[in-house]
C-alpha cells in the first residue's frame, strides 16, 4: 500500500464536519486543520520557560563528579539538616529536661509526658513497629503491648530494662530465660505432651478434646511445667515465664499450636537497643510501651 503525504494546493472543505483540511492526505484519509487552542500553546510554552529556568536555578544538569549547583545554592541534603537543626533546636529544652528527669517522675508532668510520648511513637515506628505492629497490638510470636500481660514485667522501670538490654539478645544483662524443648529433647512422649497440651488448655477455660485425660496432664504439668510457669500456673516475670490462666497467648492458643510449643520449646529474640539508641530515646519509648494500656 502506498502513502501519500504531498500538500494539496487546495484546501478542501470537509463536508461532514466543516472543517478545512491542511491539503495532507495519507492513504485517501485527510487531515483536518485544528490547530490547538491558543491557552494551551501559551500554557506550554510557558512550561517550556518554567523548565530552562528550574535547570538554572536548582541542581538538575548532571556533570562529571556531581551535578550543577543552580544559582539558588539550593541542596535537599543541605535542607533536610537544615530542617533537623532547627527541630533539635526547638526540642532542645524538652529533651534535656527529658533526659535529665528521673524515670518515675516523667509521667508526672503533663508537658513532658507528651513530649515523651510523641518522641517515643516516632521512635517505636522506626525501631518497634516492624515486630509489635504499628499500635503495639503485636502477632504470634511478639507480645501485645496493649494488654496486661508481661512476660519481664510491665512496670515502667522493668520495661526501660527490656528495652535497654533485650531478651536472648547477646547482652549478659538482658533476659534470658526460654522453654524447653521437651519432644525434641526426649522428655516427654508425644502422648504425653497431647495429654499436657489439653491441660494447658483447660486452664484458661478453652475447650480440650473429647476423652482427654486431664489428670494425667495435670501431673506431667507439675513435674515439668511447675517450676518455671508456677504451680498456679501464672507464670513468673523472672524468667519469662508465661501466665497460662488468661487467655492472652503470644504463639496461639490451638492444641497444635501447644503442642509445638511444648515439643520444640520457645526462645524468642528481642533486640537490646542501649547503644543503638540513646538514653534519652530509650526513656522516651519506655513511657511510651508503658501508656499504650497496658502498663502496670
Amino acid at each position: 500500500m502506498s502513502t501519500n503525504n504531498t500538500p494539496h494546493a487546495d484546501h478542501e472543505v470537509d463536508s461532514y464536519t466543516g472543517v478545512s483540511t491542511t491539503g495532507h492526505s495519507w492513504d485517501g484519509i485527510k487531515e483536518l486543520n485544528n490547530p490547538l487552542p491558543r491557552w494551551w500553546l501559551w500554557t506550554f510554552y510557558i512550561t517550556i520557560v518554567w523548565a530552562v529556568g528550574y535547570c538554572f536555578a536548582y541542581p538538575s544538569i548532571p556533570l562529571i563528579n556531581g551535578a550543577t549547583t543552580g544559582f539558588l545554592g539550593w541542596h535537599s541534603r543541605s535542607a533536610v539538616v537544615q530542617s533537623l537543626t532547627d527541630l533539635q533546636k526547638s526540642r532542645g529544652a524538652l529533651m534535656q529536661k527529658l533526659a535529665s528527669t528521673p524515670l518515675d517522675q516523667i509521667e508526672q508532668q503533663p508537658e513532658l509526658l507528651a513530649f515523651a510520648r510523641a518522641a517515643g511513637a516516632a521512635a517505636f515506628a522506626n525501631n518497634c513497629a516492624p515486630c509489635h505492629g504499628a499500635g503495639g497490638q503485636g502477632s504470634p510470636g511478639y507480645p501485645n503491648l496493649n494488654a496486661n500481660r508481661w512476660l519481664w514485667g510491665g512496670k515502667l522501670d522493668q520495661i526501660y530494662q527490656t528495652i535497654l538490654h533485650g531478651a536472648r539478645s547477646g547482652d549478659p544483662k538482658g533476659h534470658q530465660g526460654s522453654m524447653p524443648d521437651f519432644g525434641k529433647a526426649g522428655i516427654l512422649t508425644p502422648p504425653q505432651i497431647e495429654q499436657v497440651a489439653n491441660y494447658v488448655r483447660s486452664l484458661s477455660g478453652l475447650k480440650t478434646e473429647a476423652g482427654a485425660d486431664l489428670g494425667a496432664g495435670a501431673k506431667i504439668f507439675a513435674d515439668n511445667c511447675a517450676p518455671c510457669h508456677g504451680k498456679d500456673a501464672k507464670g513468673n516475670i523472672k524468667i519469662g515465664s508465661a501466665n497460662l490462666t488468661t487467655k492472652v497467648w503470644l504463639y496461639g492458643s490451638s492444641l497444635k499450636t501447644i503442642e509445638a510449643g511444648v515439643t520444640n520449646g520457645h526462645g524468642g529474640v528481642m533486640p537490646y537497643w542501649g547503644g543503638r539508641l540513646d538514653n534519652t530515646t530509650i526513656k522516651a519509648l519506655a513511657v511510651f510501651v508503658h501508656t499504650l494500656g497496658g502498663g502496670q
